[in-house]
């Protein structure tokens, strides 16, 4: 297993299978106009499973499949099936909108599928409308209430709190998630990519979150899940479920972070935040070996250093500040969740 500058290993991946969304989310998707990958250019199923697979033998345990929407590709659930049947694999899971669940949750589910992070940043169907540009919540619901069907477990509730956009939904959720059963994670607002618009003005932080939450609740943490976990876990003292907050931005996790990622063109990119990825596609498509391809990898690795969102909080620190626009980053739609 290979370690990164920082001593941090290799354990987590997140592959997206496609850039394309139906929905464009205020804080993920903006752009009214955008140059999509080309389709021969999308890493084909079985390139993805290669791939996968060199990275398990590298020593991933963990592999989230993301978009875009990963829904909007066609037959994911084969996909899936091979993914599953990868070894070594610990956890296997999805990241979705929830618009076209409904429809394809017993497919995932029977292919092996065991939990899902499905998108949900308010329970107002007008305010859901103008957040996603074109989504009916009436859509994610179904899809959601078809996942608890099908016996996913957990499924876990994202939801991204931007200050005068939802920061009102905060307790509402929570009573949804509570009512569900379902484990809910709050996400401070990041500043992935730069259509986004982000100001730190935005960030409704973790301890304003947990403020709202306590005025209504009684709470207590119950820390990570382990160290490389984005969340910090809370459970409802009156038994009521737990919860989680991602607060990448007030309160930095880079030092744990384990997690590479794979865009659907098949490019490694070792930070959420990134400017760039490495193609990995021309070498697969050049008859790279097995070796060839894993020495690529775990050399990329080795070399990282990434930890942009301690250097963003220690910006947002010093007098001079932050300035977003000053740092190129790959767009959220790119790389995935």
């Amino acid at each position: 297993m290979p370690n990164d500058t920082l001593g941090r290993p290799l354990k987590d991946l997140r592959i997206s299978v496609t850039d394309r969304c139906n929905f464009r989310c205020t804080y993920c998707m903006p752009l009214n106009e955008y140059s999509w990958i080309e389709r021969g250019e999308l890493l084909t199923y079985e390139e993805i499973l290669r791939l996968a697979g060199l990275f398990v033998r590298l020593g991933v345990e963990k592999i989230r499949v993301t978009g875009g929407e990963p829904l909007v590709r066609r037959k994911l659930d084969v996909l899936i099936r091979g993914l599953a049947s990868l070894e070594g694999i610990q956890d296997l899971s999805l990241t979705t909108n929830g618009a076209l669940l409904a429809e394809q949750a017993e497919a995932l589910r029977a292919a092996g599928l065991k939990r899902i992070n499905l998108s949900l940043d308010t329970l107002d169907a007008a305010k859901f409308r103008r957040i996603t540009q074109r989504g009916e919540l009436s859509e994610v619901l179904k899809g959601l209430e078809a996942a608890e069907r099908c016996g996913f477990d957990p499924i876990k509730i994202n939801a991204v709190i931007e200050r005068g956009v939802n920061e009102d939904e905060i307790v509402p959720l929570a009573e949804f998630a509570r009512a569900h059963g379902l484990t809910l994670r709050y996400i401070e607002f990041m500043d992935v990519g730069n259509a986004n618009q982000w100001r730190m003005e935005k960030v409704v932080g973790k301890k304003e979150i947990l403020a709202t939450l306590a005025a209504r609740f009684p709470l207590r943490e119950a820390h990570r899940a382990d160290t490389s976990s984005p969340a910090v876990n809370y459970e409802f003292a009156d038994g009521g479920g737990a919860f989680g907050v991602i607060a990448s931005v007030t309160e930095p996790f880079c030092r744990d972070c384990d997690r590479a990622r794979l865009t659907a063109d098949g490019k490694l990119v070792a930070c959420l935040v990134a400017q760039q990825g490495h193609d990995l596609k021309s070498l697969l498509r050049a008859g790279a070996s097995d070796r060839e391809l894993m020495e690529v990898i775990a050399g990329l690795w080795r070399q990282r250093a990434d930890r942009y969102s301690e250097e963003r909080l220690v910006a947002l620190q010093s007098p001079s500040g932050y300035e977003p626009q000053r740092h190129a980053k790959m767009e959220m739609i790119v790389l995935g969740g």
